[in-house]
């Protein structure tokens, strides 16, 4: 086991794929979707972050909201599966997603033991906010900060910033839990200490920085911090 980190003083969790199963929306449209419901997902996830990138880049900056809905309209589209009503049905699914099965106890754990928790993500908060209570989280998440603060999307330095302003604590204090290599590697490229929580097993990526830990899944949260049971 590795040695725990220390002088981590708050934690802050990306949302969608960290904390929030985004699969779990087209799962719940099965009876619509049938054997397309993992391909939808996967090309709506890509095209969503493509999206955002590509206005973070041209300064045509939308809601997530709209960015997401946007790349619904795609995925549909490619597929072929019809919009009326099914695109509706998903974008509300959005709002309330499930978590990953170890997130509650995780986040109960660190936060009887003092740590600050917050969330850094993509989504308004129009979106975050009907999500963290639908998943009952309302009372273990100090700060859900979102990206429309900076008016860019990750990987943007600004928005790493933001989470260092709001916890006042330096950046190298700050444990940052990211899915997403992309995303863990750009904070830790910023100054923040990553753990990355590669549930997907991807390879590392070929990128500025490097994260301090990498971890299956939250689980191994709380031993890295040397928080007990």
């Amino acid at each position: 086991m590795a040695e725990p980190l220390d002088g981590i003083r708050a934690c802050v969790f990306d949302a969608y794929g960290t904390l929030f199963d985004f699969a779990s929306a087209a799962a719940s449209c099965r009876d619509v979707l049938g054997h397309k419901a993992e391909r939808l997902t996967t090309l709506w996830r890509d095209k969503q972050l493509q999206y955002a990138w590509l206005r973070s880049l041209q300064g045509k900056h939308a809601d997530f909201w709209y960015v997401t809905r946007d790349a619904l309209d795609y995925a549909l589209e490619t597929l072929g599966l019809p919009q009326r009503g099914l695109r509706d049905r998903l974008m509300n699914l959005y709002l309330t997603l499930d978590t990953f099965p170890e997130v509650p106890d995780v986040l109960r754990r660190l936060k009887a033991s003092g740590i600050p928790l917050a969330i850094l993500s993509n989504g308004s908060p129009a979106m975050l906010q009907p999500v963290v209570a639908n998943a009952g989280l309302s009372d273990l998440i100090d700060h859900v900060l979102s990206i429309e603060e900076a008016g860019v999307y990750k990987p943007h330095p600004m928005v790493y910033q933001l989470a260092v302003n709001r916890l006042g604590v330096m950046p190298r204090s700050i444990l940052f839990l990211s899915s997403n290599g992309w995303d863990a590697w750009a904070a830790s490229a910023f100054g923040l200490r990553v753990a990355w929580c590669n549930r997907y097993g991807q390879p590392s990526e070929n990128l500025p920085g490097r994260p301090d830990r990498e971890i299956k899944t939250l689980a191994e949260l709380p031993g890295l911090l040397g928080v007990g049971a």
